[in-house]
């Protein structure tokens, strides 16, 4: 087994969201990835007195203990038990209705000797290497799939002068609307305090045999391909495995610094927290 991974702050400034981690039992049967985005919240209240960056350590950190520790859980149930466990340990001091309670986007990934399992939840993305030399994208795309008013909405901010007022308060609104989608029936799913989100997860197993490598992406990662289009998802894939996961996250910087203030590339922020995990089995 090999494992590489990196991670980057957007701005040196600000904390990094990101969480990347990986585990591999000192019995060396098998091990597991676990790589979280925190959710940057609209400025305002959250209803919780710790940082985004607290919530993501804890989530992960349960999540991954619970991988390698308890093989008789599955990997929804893994993410519903650490959101549990999360949930209780700031439940006395903040306010975890609150729709803006810290959260995240979730990638994991569990091998053996004989299966490896994944589980995707939002817009983090799992590339799947197989022995056949194909790459299967493990994507979780209800957020990019939002109701056509919404999109629309989207389409009015980014044609309208940057910097104006008018720009700012239909950005407002679109944020407004997004929000009012989160964790909803009809729009897209995040981990926050509610144990029952991992049911929502994309998960599937496959027989170790065919899968030769696994990278998990943030979307501050994703970008390469997504927004940035300088590459396939196998090519992407290809890129972590050969020059690794900083030249990956390194590519990307180079992208936003040509592109600044996002006019070519119309995304939500100029720069982005990135973590890369690439596992070799």
């Amino acid at each position: 087994m090999r494992i590489a991974l990196a991670t980057e702050p957007g701005d040196p400034q600000r904390p990094n969201e990101d969480y990347a981690s990986v585990a591999l039992p000192a019995s060396g049967e098998g091990g597991a990835l676990v790589l979280l985005d925190g959710v940057t919240p609209p400025e305002g209240d959250d209803g919780c007195v710790h940082s985004v960056p607290w919530f993501t350590a804890r989530l992960g950190g349960a999540m991954l203990e619970l991988s390698v520790s308890r093989r008789d859980m599955t990997l929804t149930e893994v993410l519903a038990a650490a959101l549990a466990e999360t949930a209780a340990t700031h439940r006395g001091t903040c306010d975890l209705s609150h729709p803006r309670t810290p959260q995240a986007t979730v990638v994991a990934a569990r091998w053996s000797a004989d299966t490896v399992e994944h589980l995707v939840l939002s817009d983090s993305v799992l590339l799947v290497a197989k022995a056949d030399g194909s790459v299967q994208p493990v994507r979780d795309t209800r957020l990019d799939t939002l109701p056509p008013a919404v999109r629309a909405q989207r389409a009015a901010v980014r044609a309208l002068p940057r910097d104006s007022a008018e720009r700012a308060a239909a950005a407002r609104e679109y944020v407004r609307a997004v929000e009012a989608l989160r964790n909803a029936e009809d729009g897209f799913f995040t981990a926050a305090a509610d144990p029952s989100v991992a049911t929502r997860a994309l998960t599937g197993t496959a027989p170790r045999a065919e899968i030769r490598s696994l990278t998990a992406l943030t979307d501050g990662a994703t970008r390469w391909v997504d927004v940035f289009h300088a590459g396939t998802w196998a090519e992407c894939a290809a890129l972590v495995a050969t020059a690794g996961p900083q030249a990956l996250i390194d590519r990307v910087r180079a992208l936003e610094n040509a592109d600044p203030h996002s006019t070519t590339h119309p995304r939500g922020k100029p720069h982005d927290d990135a973590a890369v995990i690439h596992a070799t089995t």
